[in-house]
């Protein structure tokens, strides 16, 4: 019988407790802010981001094209002077 009479004061008090705990805690109000806020003059816009990604998207592709550039000379040249090879062996066998 002592039992019941505990559990149900057990049953009573938990969420009379509760209930005292959140009206004692102050609400948050919709200004705070949450965790540790930047000033937006210190962290660059996404914009600059974008600007910055792109420019290094533009180095590499110069950079890109110079080699193929210079890849495709060195191609033409070798076909150049292979075939001037090929001609001056031809004509001297004649």
């Amino acid at each position: 019988m002592l039992k019941l009479c505990l559990l149900g004061r057990l049953f009573f008090m938990v969420p009379l407790i509760y209930v005292v705990v959140l009206l004692m805690m102050e609400p948050i109000k919709a200004d705070q802010a949450a965790g540790t806020a930047i000033p937006a003059e210190s962290r660059p816009c996404v914009d600059c981001h974008a600007f910055e990604f792109m420019q290094r998207a533009l180095q590499d592709l110069k950079k890109t094209a110079y080699n193929l550039d210079t890849r495709t000379e060195t191609l033409l040249f070798q076909v150049e002077k292979r075939t001037l090879c090929d001609c001056i062996t031809a004509e001297t066998l004649n």
